[in-house]
């Protein structure tokens, strides 16, 4: 238990139970209020245009990223979701979007060769976007040289430039991110104490919902504490984020910024797009009405 200097939290000998639960749920509230997470603004931006319907013109180009995902995952890992975690995740991620299930039985299939051998490989494409912004693209692909001419293209054409292989990777590190209902039947406070039993290191309002952040070795055991505090999991994904953020005071350096971002995203080969930016809220108001 930290001591009085270390958190800055006196405690009194207690008999009660709820007494201990509310102290500990006080000192758990400080200590991620000082160890806050960093949240950059291509997070808050992917949040924005996830409270948009997604129109069934681009139906299609989902179940497209979600196959490939599920392909990549059960190649590296085996077909049985028990047994390989990611592949799991991904078939998680591909049922919240909607994807039937014999297009997902069919990706599985793919994957561990029993239809066939895939082609599919995934690679990490790095680079710069207008103002420097870093980003890091994620591919699941069957023609690496049709991949990297497309995003070469794409970077060139918006203002920025793609670079060598670990010129920005360094600045990004892997979590896990979950994001859960906010519900008035929630006690936010039990949600917050099984968390971080379970290895979270922050709870985040988002507004909408809650975002709890986790080590990615944790990320299930996190999944579970939601559930078992009765939770509604949203979304659940490992994420590559940015160690520290660059703030866009440009709004039209902003602008092209996520107009690169958003021809990036809807590259089919494209998994994720992570990058470092941060932008005024208002203004990602406004652009995700112009969209």
């Amino acid at each position: 238990m930290l001591s009085q200097n270390q958190a800055g939290v006196r405690f009194y000998p207690v008999k009660e139970k709820n007494q201990i639960h509310d102290n500990c749920t006080i000192l758990l509230r400080r200590i991620f209020a000082v160890n806050s997470t960093v949240m950059s603004g291509h997070s808050k931006w992917a949040t924005i245009k996830r409270q948009k319907a997604v129109v069934d013109a681009k139906r299609g180009v989902v179940y497209a990223k979600m196959a490939r995902e599920i392909i990549v995952a059960a190649k590296l890992g085996g077909s049985d979701p028990q047994a390989n975690f990611r592949l799991r995740t991904a078939i998680e991620r591909a049922k919240a979007e909607g994807v039937p299930n014999d297009n997902i039985d069919r990706a599985i299939e793919k994957g561990a060769g029993t239809t066939g051998a895939s082609d599919v490989e995934e690679l990490t494409y790095e680079g710069y976007g207008p103002g420097g912004i870093a980003i890091l693209v994620k591919c699941a692909t069957d023609n690496r040289h049709r991949t990297a001419g497309d995003l070469r293209f794409y970077f060139s054409k918006n203002g920025g430039n793609m670079g060598e292989s670990g010129c920005v990777s360094w600045m990004f590190k892997e979590r896990g991110e979950i994001s859960v209902t906010k519900d008035q039947k929630l006690d936010e406070d039990e949600l917050l104490l099984r968390i971080s039993d379970a290895g979270a290191d922050d709870l985040l309002d988002q507004d909408d919902c809650l975002l709890a952040i986790c080590p990615s070795q944790y990320f299930e055991q996190v999944q579970n504490a939601c559930r078992q505090a009765g939770a509604k999991i949203e979304s659940a994904e490992i994420v590559m984020s940015p160690d520290n953020t660059v703030e866009v005071e440009d709004k039209s350096m902003a602008r092209s910024l996520l107009k690169l971002i958003d021809t990036l995203e809807n590259h089919d080969d494209v998994q994720h797009v992570y990058a470092n930016f941060d932008i005024n809220g208002e203004w990602l108001e406004e652009f995700g009405r112009e969209n």
